[in-house]
């Protein structure tokens, strides 16, 4: 996925499946990165960490996530904002769609393909 710049339409942004419960858009920056997820019932990310900041703002759907040793349950027009460094895992029993923002991109997400911590353990 090439970085942006100007204008773009999501709708015109390619969609990457990432598994059979999981896909995304991404439109990214120099400096930041903005990924709209669809995820199915059922779909995990396992717990993970990484140095960059995240804000995730839920869309639809339920989300039950744990930041450290806290847990939330999530929904439509709640927003989780994650330090870099800090483990957090998430769970999805409903469809549900999130909208993250990551600085600075992610160049694993750039590169395509299934993030380690989203591979079935």
């Amino acid at each position: 996925m090439p970085k942006l710049k100007g204008f773009a339409s999501l709708a015109a942004l390619p969609e990457e499946p990432i598994s059979d419960k999981i896909s995304r858009k991404i439109a990214a920056g120099d400096r930041e990165m903005i990924v709209w997820w669809s995820m199915k019932a059922g779909a995990h990310a396992n717990a993970h960490k990484h140095p960059h900041e995240q804000i995730a703002y839920m869309l639809k759907g339920k989300m039950e996530f744990r930041l450290g040793d806290e847990r939330r349950s999530c929904g439509p027009s709640d927003v989780v904002v994650i330090p870099g460094g800090v483990e957090r895992e998430a769970f999805f029993p409903e469809d549900t769609e999130v909208i993250d923002v990551f600085a600075p991109p992610r160049e694993d997400f750039l590169a395509g393909g299934l993030p380690d911590y989203m591979k079935v353990k």
